[in-house]
């Protein structure tokens, strides 16, 4: 079978994919030697039948690829898109039931990860997340797979998506044989980036909003606020054309800040994320995006959120300046859309002839097997409230 090596460090931007085609015998696998987003080498079987997700939403990436049926060679994962975007989990099990029968298995970062059950279900290659990649080390998972003979490959969506989509997607069309359908999607999504980087490049730092990123806002209703720093949203923020405030605090990932440090600040952008957490997040204010969302819903609960003590004083609440988008983007080779959106909110007249609407319908359209429906991001309607 395969087995894997790991090689200190990362190479989270560049992450060469080097190809070397093994010799095959007509009894096993062709096994190819690849260069993971975390820089380590790794022997694995090409078009393996047996695939396992460390993360449930890396489906969206696999539908990319099998959009035939991404859930033919999934056989096990860990349950986090049925509970944290379940709109999205209805649609792909009305459209493939057999999803239903996917093992289980919870976090492979955790005591809770049953290795027996991977090696049961034939396991070929382990997909997981880079930002897990030291829990990974920690844990042993990597070695005791690899004892198993079985691969264990790092990809980002989420850490550094800007940086990581296009080889994170390029690594998982060698592996999984899907060549053509990893380069027609990383076309159409370098073309999408570049209708957004080619205009802000021509706008000044100082026509550049402050914006504010309120992360999963209203899941707690009583507790603000945990926002980006540079990276993943808060990037998605300065490439379309803002200042993102969370960057000047938070060199990584994200934080937390006050609500007086917000309202002192009183950036002229503020947009919250939001998903369907209502049966996982009980008492939920957020807006609840999705494949199932309605305009009237979005409205209500975007002026719930504005209507929080102090909030309605913010420039961005009067200005009409307040947003919110799908959580889910952050995780997601689909966060163009929300850069796009991004765009338009802080510059309409340069992204005038920009529809992030119509772009997400051609997603749809030209690479997932189900179709468009629901809200995906909004903007507060003062004149309804």
């Amino acid at each position: 079978m395969q087995f894997s090596k790991l090689v200190p460090g990362l190479c989270l931007a560049s992450a060469a994919i080097a190809i070397n085609f093994a010799s095959a015998t007509p009894a096993t696998a062709e096994i190819i030697t690849v260069t993971d987003i975390a820089g380590r080498t790794v022997k694995v079987d090409k078009d393996p039948d047996h695939i396992v997700l460390g993360e449930g939403r890396m489906i969206y990436s696999i539908a990319l690829l099998d959009n035939k049926n991404p859930f033919e060679r999934v056989v096990g994962w860990k349950d986090d898109m049925i509970n944290y975007d379940p709109d999205a989990w209805n649609k792909y099990k009305t459209a493939f039931p057999q999803a239903t029968e996917i093992a289980t298995l919870g976090s492979p970062y955790s005591d809770e990860w049953n290795l027996e059950s991977v090696i049961t279900l034939e396991t070929d290659v382990v997909f997981m997340n880079l930002g897990n990649l030291l829990a990974a080390q920690e844990s042993g998972i990597i070695e005791k797979l690899d004892e198993a003979g079985i691969a264990t490959v790092f990809i980002d969506f989420r850490q550094d998506p800007t940086a990581n989509t296009v080889p994170s997607l390029q690594l998982m069309g060698r592996i999984l044989d899907r060549r053509d359908e990893a380069d027609e999607f990383t076309d159409f999504y370098t073309a999408q980036m570049a209708r957004v980087n080619e205009v802000v490049n021509q706008i000044p730092l100082e026509d550049r909003p402050a914006v504010f990123i309120e992360q999963a806002a209203g899941n707690n209703p009583n507790k603000c606020c945990n926002t980006f720093g540079s990276a993943n949203l808060g990037r998605l923020v300065d490439l379309a054309g803002g200042r993102n405030w969370g960057s000047q605090l938070f060199p990584g990932f994200g934080g937390t800040v006050s609500l007086e440090a917000l309202f002192a600040e009183d950036p002229e952008v503020i947009i919250g994320t939001g998903a369907n957490w209502t049966d996982s997040i009980p008492g939920t204010q957020a807006v609840l995006f999705g494949y199932e969302a309605t305009p009237e819903a979005v409205q209500e609960r975007l002026a719930g959120l504005a209507a929080r003590p102090g909030w309605p004083e913010l420039s961005a609440v009067k200005n009409g300046q307040f947003h919110s988008v799908y959580h889910q983007f952050y995780n997601s080779p689909y966060h163009f859309i929300a850069m796009q959106a991004f765009a338009k909110w802080m510059h309409p007249d340069q992204f005038a002839d920009l529809d992030p609407e119509a772009n997400m319908i051609e997603l749809h359209d030209r690479f997932l097997p189900i179709d468009y429906s629901g809200v995906f991001w909004g903007t507060l309607d003062a004149s309804a409230n």
